[in-house]
């Protein structure tokens, strides 16, 4: 997979791919991330990449121009599956997004900031608009990164443990189980003896048992949309 991302700020962007997981996917090959400074294709000798918006009111708005000219600069070399736009009322990206995402071969993303940009990219250029949040962050980098960081570690081959995406938090549509590690017992708090039984099959039914839970608790939105699903029906 190769994602390309466009933004007026990259030096945002350079911390979470030089790092952890999505510096080993791009080591092994299995996933490419390029950052592309919007300011070079910028108007005049200024580069000039936003302006006021029409009507009046605070905030500047980003050019279409320079935009649509990289991003046909892009498209000379690469066919794209998915070109996004991040913003805050866009689609909510979930683990089932991130899913289909992970099947794509080339995906775009455009960052918006200030103000966001003229409506003629989101018309012109952008087949997606999504958002990871019902709140307003200072540009679409850091959103980038997050659905971008979503999608690599679904690829086979960049997780050590490629079932440990599988059982991820919303993947059944439940919260994730508790996990424990050594030392079994610490200030009077000890691991579940199913847990060091060895009993597969009994941890497994403890470990579905406890999602059902956490998730009934904590996000009754979710436990009631799982339950009304033929999977909930399986599962039992």
């Amino acid at each position: 997979m190769r994602i390309d991302i466009i933004t007026v700020h990259p030096e945002l962007l350079s911390g979470p791919f030089s790092h952890s997981i999505l510096k080993r996917a791009q080591e092994r090959g299995l996933a490419e991330v390029v950052v592309h400074d919007l300011r070079p294709w910028g108007l005049g000798k200024h580069k000039q990449v936003d302006d006021y918006q029409y009507g009046g009111g605070a905030g500047m708005v980003m050019m279409v121009e320079p935009i649509y000219r990289l991003v046909q600069h892009l498209k000379s070399q690469r066919s794209y599956d998915e070109v996004l736009y991040m913003t805050p009322d866009g689609e909510p990206f979930n683990q089932q997004t991130a899913n289909r995402l992970s099947m794509k071969e080339n995906l775009l993303i455009i960052c918006g900031h200030y103000k966001g940009v003229d409506q003629r990219v989101r018309d012109l250029l952008v087949t997606m608009e999504l958002s990871i949040g019902d709140y307003v962050i200072s540009g679409g980098e850091l959103a980038a990164a997050v659905v971008a960081d979503a999608v690599i570690r679904l690829i086979p081959g960049v997780l050590n443990d490629e079932t440990s995406a599988l059982t991820d938090t919303f993947q059944d549509g439940l919260l994730a189980p508790p996990v424990y590690t050594r030392p079994p017992e610490f200030m009077g708090h000890s691991v579940p003896e199913v847990l060091l039984s060895g009993h597969q099959a009994m941890i497994e039914q403890w470990r579905f048992e406890q999602s059902l839970q956490r998730t009934r608790e904590r996000r009754p939105d979710l436990y009631k949309k799982f339950i009304e699903t033929d999977h909930a029906n399986e599962k039992h």
